[in-house]
């Protein structure tokens, strides 16, 4: 009986925690109230910056991901508001930092904290691809995937309890899982986005540096690179959770003329 309930409990969380994906419109499995994730997010990223101090204030490359960031700030928050989906960025505050680490990675935790590795540099090479990652990887917060990857996480191993309760009672599985959601190295290991996921991240992503200014066009040529970019190794960070292929460059280039539209050349 008790089985029972636990089963009818957790369909009903599962029915209530369905949102849609922005431009899609894909139901997804959102069970953790944004603003916890939120909160999480501001204590995990402080204690990454600790452990892995931001590039010094006022150097170029620092400049460069600030300055790209707050224009891709600008264009989310300006596409949001034409969709009516402002609200969902409520809590946010954005942030944007430069590592000194060769591995090649970025990620987007909730709330607008933002992390660029330099060894990313190396791969984007320009502005427009440096903008490309980085819109893909905001997309990927907007889209609330890490939410989408934690509540499933949290249903498998903690048996669906509420993410108030996995706090106290399994404290570090919860901080494992939320790393690992969100693309930051964890003991739980990398978890991969889904084929949809991806699909996802790259339309929006590819949406918001376009109304930032930044040409959609040359993320073909980014994902090219970033192929090229293992050198028959182990691929780059990055791509051990963005699987990179001839589909995906495809996909890319049919959704191109879409992302056009909303290109807003610079000056």
């Amino acid at each position: 009986m008790k089985k029972v309930i636990v089963s009818i409990c957790l369909l009903a969380v599962v029915i209530i925690g369905c949102h849609k994906v922005p431009i899609t419109n894909r139901k997804q499995l959102n069970l953790l109230p944004e603003t916890e994730l939120i909160g999480m997010s501001l204590t995990a990223y402080q204690e990454f910056l600790t452990e892995n101090p931001p590039v010094k204030s006022g150097s170029k490359d620092e400049k460069l991901v600030k300055r790209l960031g707050q224009e891709i700030s600008v264009a989310v928050e300006e596409f949001m508001k034409q969709e009516g989906l402002s609200k969902r960025l409520e809590g946010y505050a954005w942030e944007f930092n430069l590592v000194n680490d060769n591995t090649v990675n970025a990620w987007c935790m909730p709330g607008g904290k933002v992390v660029v590795y330099s060894g990313l540099l190396q791969v984007t090479q320009n502005e427009d691809a440096l903008a490309c990652v980085m819109g893909h990887e905001i997309a990927h917060a907007i889209a609330r995937h890490g939410n989408e990857r934690m509540s499933k996480g949290l249903l498998i191993q903690a048996g669906g309890m509420a993410l108030s309760v996995a706090l106290s009672q399994k404290p570090k599985l919860v901080h494992d899982l939320f790393l690992q959601s969100y693309g930051i190295s964890s003991s739980l290991g990398m978890l991969k986005y889904s084929r949809m996921n991806e699909t996802e991240a790259d339309k929006l992503g590819l949406i918001f540096m376009a109304m930032a200014g930044y040409n959609p066009s040359e993320a073909v040529n980014l994902w090219i690179r970033m192929g090229e970019a293992s050198g028959g190794q182990a691929p780059p960070e990055f791509l051990s959770t963005h699987p990179s292929n001839e589909t995906r460059i495809a996909d890319i280039k049919a959704y191109l003329p879409t992302a056009m539209k909303y290109y807003k050349k610079k000056g």
